[in-house]
């Protein structure tokens, strides 16, 4: 980053900073992760697995006696994840979230109750702002799959939660903030607020290359995702060669993590903004292996539509 681009990234910084408190926002605590079916029962997510639609997800704290009290609640969207936004900045230290009921539909198919209870990470801390993320949980149906290997089950269920740790003395340390985002182009004109999503092998079919419009082929990935890609990447690697990727986490997470930002681009009613796409990308190269393949399968879930959406592309002329 040149002394240009850190001036501007700097202003930015002061003028959202004069904003907050322009607007006499206090601060606030975002917590966000991912609810998965875990169809074999087997207390962890698996390649058996898929995210989980209409399931309730409370935060419990200890209050001021020990004793633990809901916090927040929120429910899962129709690709498993959720976002739990806490007034003010809050220690969540000794915070738990678990899984606490679901509707109908959930519980129809695999809403029997969930697994251990998750603690939140600090991700990052900017003004008065906090972002936590939680690890996967888990909700369970009656019985295992009749596909599932039969090691994996049966586990005891429902899993006891364990008690919370006691809050922390200690203060959290505050994180530097992450690498500013790309600058992303404009967005396209119609047919944009046309529901579809593609899967990768659309979009690498020659009949469809003419709607690489906003970004192309031979884009490198580190400028597109910015510097957290480049690094895990290289700064060599197009676009077009990271469609190919396959065989492994973060290979699989280029591949799909690039046709989910198309397809938000191509497409106004797909679930992820392509400022969203970038972050889920940077946020999932800085977390584990395990982060990175989650975060990959919730891209591919959109990418094919789900059942609700297809792919509307019409061959180029």
């Amino acid at each position: 980053m040149d002394w240009s681009q850190k001036l501007y990234f700097t202003a930015f910084l002061i003028v959202l900073a004069a904003a907050t408190s322009i607007r006499g926002i206090h601060g606030y605590a975002m917590v966000s992760g991912t609810v998965f079916c875990d169809q074999c029962k087997d207390g962890q997510v698996s390649l058996f697995d898929y995210p989980l639609n209409g399931i309730k997800v409370a935060m419990t704290c200890p209050d001021n006696n020990g004793q633990m009290t809901i916090w927040g609640e929120e429910t899962t969207n129709w690709i498993g994840s959720y976002a739990m936004r806490l007034d003010g900045t809050p220690d969540l230290s000794g915070c738990v979230a678990q899984v606490t009921s679901s509707s109908e539909e959930g519980t129809r198919r695999c809403g029997t109750g969930g697994g251990p209870g998750r603690s939140p990470r600090l991700m990052f801390r900017m003004f008065d702002m906090e972002m936590y993320t939680l690890d996967p949980l888990i909700s369970q149906p009656e019985d295992p799959m009749s596909f599932c290997p039969k090691s994996t089950y049966p586990q005891p269920h429902p899993y006891p939660v364990s008690p919370p740790t006691p809050p922390s003395t200690l203060p959290v340390p505050t994180l530097p903030p992450t690498p500013p985002l790309p600058h992303l182009p404009p967005m396209p004109p119609f047919p944009y607020l046309e529901a579809s999503a593609c899967p990768h092998q659309n979009w690498m079919m020659p009949e469809y290359r003419c709607y690489w419009k906003v970004i192309n082929p031979d884009s490198k990935v580190g400028v597109v995702f910015g510097l957290i890609a480049a690094r895990k990447y290289g700064t060599d690697i197009t676009l077009w060669e990271g469609m190919k990727g396959r065989g492994e986490p973060y290979k699989t997470l280029l591949r799909e993590g690039t046709t989910a930002l198309l397809n938000s681009y191509n497409s106004g009613q797909f679930p992820y903004h392509p400022l969203g796409v970038i972050q889920h990308m940077n946020w999932a190269l800085m977390g584990s292996t395990q982060q990175v393949l989650h975060t990959a399968l919730r891209f591919l879930r959109a990418n094919s539509g789900n059942g609700r959406f297809t792919c509307k592309l019409n061959p180029c002329k």
